[in-house]
């Protein structure tokens, strides 16, 4: 388990650290007015109602989170301020709200569902005992609220669109992220949104919140990073993603058919708001300052990977949301913001299709 360096000291969350942006509800309908143009294209063309980011599932598991004991109190906040064990709903998948051939290479992303939680939740959850965690292949999210926006016009006037085209920018942009990597140890998010994620098992990669959340007292940012061997092996191998258009799905399937997994579940709390805020989620907060500190483990054994009965609940019905959750864990800062809308609008989008959302105890 990490510990915390000495006269470790987080920082008390201050309302005044929160400073909305002054045009930021309209960016955000705006932000909701494309989404819904994207998904009205992809349900024209496919005639299904997919998510407008995060479309394509790889990967729909069940598993269970443990929180650990005697934390120090710091860490023994909202969920995590007394040991249990809850069942956990896993949805991995790739980021465009389109579903296109792996070979358009993006970054990964781990949502999950906690069931079982009480406390207090937040204004307007939706759910009455769950937490759900957004997490993503990269410690920041790399643009500010206006720049996602015009990325994702600039996505909408592509949808459904010069596959091709995009399949054959993903190679150039893996390619030039290798050389990236290779002079600084770093794949550049900006790259790899773009698609030139490198072709990596999506297993050895560790997962992050990006974005800040209050954490009891204090704030922090979350990260999913694997521990048992299996996983760690993987870290930075090499797979094939061109010559198959669904290569993640049927490796994971693979995976998972044979092998469970065990990751920590980790927290960094803010210790200094200049060097660690919460309204700029582009900002990586320094791990020499403030380690990320293990309050939990996430356990999933051998099982059925993907399939479609599991995609008929969890992709259809299913609504993941940071704002899903204890208010002692409500999201924080402008991206945060953001998705509360947003997310809602397209989940609404698939519930007028399919009807009400699914509970985890769903998944079979």
């Amino acid at each position: 388990m990490n510990q915390a360096p000495d006269q470790f000291k987080p920082l008390r969350y201050d309302p005044a650290y929160e400073q909305p942006e002054p045009d930021e509800a309209e960016t955000i309908q705006e932000i909701i007015a494309t989404m819904a143009e994207i998904q009205q294209k992809t349900y024209q063309s496919q005639g299904h109602a997919i998510r407008s980011v995060h479309a394509k599932s790889h990967a729909l598991l069940k598993g269970e989170l443990q929180v650990y004991d005697n934390l120090p109190s710091y860490l023994a906040q909202g969920l995590f301020a007394k040991p249990g064990t809850y069942p956990i709903v896993a949805r991995i998948s790739t980021q465009p709200g389109d579903v296109l051939p792996d070979s358009v290479s993006t970054p990964r992303g781990i949502s999950f569902k906690v069931s079982g939680v009480d406390g207090e939740r937040l204004p307007g959850s939706d759910e009455q005992d769950t937490q759900d965690f957004i997490l993503v292949n990269s410690p920041v999210f790399p643009q500010k609220l206006k720049d996602f926006l015009n990325g994702l016009k600039r996505f909408d006037a592509l949808t459904n669109k010069a596959e091709g085209f995009k399949e054959g920018l993903s190679k150039v942009l893996r390619a030039a992220g290798e050389v990236v990597e290779k002079v600084t140890g770093s794949d550049a998010g900006v790259m790899a949104g773009m698609g030139g994620q490198l072709a990596t098992h999506p297993m050895g990669d560790t997962y992050y919140s990006q974005a800040a959340f209050l954490y009891g007292d204090y704030m922090a940012k979350f990260s999913l990073t694997p521990v048992t061997s299996n996983l760690t092996s993987l870290k930075d191998k090499s797979i094939d993603i061109d010559s198959d258009d669904y290569a993640l799905r049927h490796l994971l399937q693979d995976f998972f058919a044979g092998n469970g997994g065990e990751w920590e579940l980790r927290v960094q709390l803010s210790t200094d708001i200049e060097k660690m805020p919460v309204e700029d989620a582009s900002v990586e907060w320094p791990e020499e300052e403030s380690p990320y500190l293990t309050v939990g483990k996430v356990t999933i054994s051998p099982q059925i990977g993907w399939s479609d009965e599991r995609s008929a609940v969890v992709d259809d019905k299913m609504y993941f949301s940071p704002w899903h959750g204890l208010a002692a864990h409500r999201p924080l800062g402008v991206i945060q913001r953001a998705r509360q809308a947003t997310y809602k609008a397209s989940a609404d989008f698939r519930r007028n299709m399919y009807g009400k959302s699914a509970n985890p105890a769903d998944v079979k």
